[in-house]
């Protein structure tokens, strides 16, 4: 009987506990989206003429952080802007889409300034790996549909400056 008292009394505490819980809300909290911040200028030359291509604004990704979130979180990107990715080192690299919700053109340039490889039209959100093929020691990242928009070609050459 004095089992029966304490289970009755265990299961009435558990009860009202659970009743005068507050409902659990899982709330969303949304991050602003990253802004542009102008941290140089970038000009992609032909190599058949030495004519300007292409001039940008560009953001300037280094950090492990940078070059690890990139354009995450981006809607939208003007057509003369971009990123340019700066390693410390020339080798074999890859990037991937995940939470990039822009679709890119990825150019990979060796450590002479020369386009080396692309990846065109990279889709957003995909998180499968797309490598540079060989190695390369900066990577630029533009809109969908500029490098062809642009005609730009394996041996052109970039010159960036720092503001």
């Amino acid at each position: 009987m004095k089992t029966l008292k304490h289970y009755s009394l265990l299961l009435i505490t558990i009860f009202s506990l659970l009743t005068s819980c507050k409902e659990n809300k899982t709330e969303v909290i949304k991050t602003p989206e990253p802004a542009f911040t102008k941290e140089g200028t970038l000009t992609i030359i032909k190599s058949t003429d030495n004519s300007k291509a292409l001039l940008l604004d560009i953001e300037i990704a280094e950090t492990d952080y940078e070059t690890q979130t990139g354009l995450m979180q981006r809607t939208s990107m003007k057509e003369n802007q971009g990123m340019l990715f700066i390693f410390p080192d020339s080798r074999i690299h890859s990037f991937y889409m995940k939470n990039t919700k822009i679709a890119l053109d990825i150019i990979y340039i060796d450590e002479n300034l020369h386009i080396a490889s692309f990846q065109e039209n990279a889709k957003p959100l995909d998180e499968t790996g797309l490598s540079s093929k060989v190695p390369v020691m900066y990577v630029l990242e533009i809109n969908a549909g500029l490098s062809e928009k642009y005609m730009l070609e394996v041996g052109d050459k970039i010159d960036f400056t720092r503001l």
